[in-house]
């Protein structure tokens, strides 16, 4: 998959997921607007016939209070005192609000333009939202020689009120726009995670094949010379050549068992074999093993044993192999005279082991990665650095089956440093 498909399909799902995201937001303001018309238009049913219920109550009461002579009255609308409080005017507002659905607190007052006064009023307190927010509803109409008087009525929380009347939609928009954020973010990040594997898978192959093929020319030469009767034979002839053969052998055998390792931890199927063990003597054994080839670019392995109990539970063939990895690691990656020192101590209630180099050092962007499998630190003009990236994966697995830990300080140019944890006593 190149880099240009990549970049094209990530091009593509991003307009799809702003496309899609805009729908959402689009479709949501549109049923807010909707709300928002609804709910004016309930507002001004409601509050009109509230206003038809005032003036039915003074026209009531006018009746009851009319002159005996039967003469006309053109004095102004009888006062509010006379036949409206507080309490009724919130009774009628309240009721017909609810009719049409609405419940959400309200603030209302009977303004008179004519002095400024509220007539009567709900709260003192919110007089000017009444003033700059309300909605207004003239009173008397009919009435000609009465000066203009207006019912103002507020809804303080009117924006929570639609947003809760659109929760529904608004849950599920959002709960839509999430999973298409994360599909998105889950495609590009698998689409990437996958063309890593694949260079990775073809780097392993690689380095593979290389790896193979010096041994088994080795083996193939020798099996040349032994087998040619051109040449002269003799018993050192004849050790050298099979010595050759049972190093170069052990030497694939030791490569295909690392992979096969790798192939039993990716399959679950890793048993471990807890016996009781002393890790110093891991440690000697396995720099027995390894000081030849430090000793050959001039190198020196330092052992400091602090340790007072070096004792744990582990599986011996796993921690011997541990400890190789990582000493076997130090020893690729310092090209000049190796500078190795491994050291134990006691901490808490397990072992601590520390495994220093003086190599070229692993940058902050890299130790982030080498612990992945098939992963290798690039290494600039180094060539002659081999493997398969299998190692730290393999000595990070098995750290964890035994409930430890492992850490890395490095610094380009300057070394690494790799600290194990483990414990005394594991739990399975």
């Amino acid at each position: 998959m190149n880099r240009r498909f990549i970049f094209f399909t990530i091009f593509i799902i991003t307009v799809a997921l702003g496309g899609l995201m805009s729908i959402q937001i689009y479709w949501i303001r549109n049923a807010s607007s909707v709300k928002e018309s609804n709910f004016r238009r309930s507002v001004n049913e409601a509050i009109t016939k509230v206003v038809q219920k005032i003036e039915l109550l003074e026209k009531r009461r006018t009746i009851e209070k009319s002159r005996p002579d039967g003469l006309l009255n053109i004095n102004p609308h009888l006062s509010y005192d006379e036949f409206l409080n507080k309490a009724i005017l919130d009774s009628i507002i309240s009721r017909e609000l609810n009719i049409r659905g609405i419940d959400t607190r309200f603030e209302f007052g009977i303004y008179k333009p004519e002095n400024g006064a509220y007539l009567i009023e709900k709260s003192p307190n919110y007089r000017k939202d009444l003033f700059e927010n309300a909605y207004a509803f003239p009173l008397f109409q009919s009435d000609i020689f009465t000066p203009p008087e207006y019912l103002l009525i507020a809804f303080p929380n009117e924006k929570r009120f639609l947003l809760t009347e659109l929760w529904g939609m608004l849950l599920i928009s959002l709960v839509l726009i999430i999973v298409i954020v994360y599909s998105f973010t889950y495609t590009i990040s698998t689409i990437f995670r996958q063309k890593r594997l694949s260079e990775m898978k073809n780097d392993f192959i690689n380095n593979m094949t290389h790896e193979f093929k010096t041994p088994i020319a080795t083996i193939s030469l020798a099996c040349e010379a032994l087998s040619d009767k051109d040449i002269r034979k003799s018993s050192e002839f004849y050790s050298t050549y099979i010595n050759m053969v049972k190093e170069e052998n052990s030497r694939l055998a030791g490569m295909a068992e690392k992979i096969l390792q790798t192939a039993v931890l990716d399959s679950g199927q890793l048993k471990m074999k807890r016996e009781l063990i002393n890790i110093h003597d891991i440690i000697h054994d396995v720099v027995k093993n390894i000081r030849i080839q430090v000793e050959i670019k001039d190198g020196v392995i330092i052992k400091s044993f602090y340790a007072s109990n070096p004792k744990i539970e582990g599986d011996k063939v796993h921690l011997t192999n541990l400890v190789y990895n990582l000493l076997d690691n130090a020893n690729k990656y310092s090209p000049k005279k190796p500078m190795i020192r491994i050291s134990t101590e006691n901490s808490g209630n397990g072992l601590l082991l520390t495994i220093e180099d003086n190599g070229i050092g692993i940058s902050k962007a890299e130790q982030k990665k080498i612990f992945d499998k098939l992963y290798r630190v690039p290494t600039g003009n180094i060539h002659q650095v081999r493997g398969f990236g299998l190692g730290l994966s393999y000595v990070k697995a098995i750290v964890g089956e035994h409930n430890g830990k492992i850490s890395l300080e490095s610094e380009v140019n300057k070394g690494s440093k790799f600290k194990v944890f483990l414990p005394f006593i594991y739990i399975e």
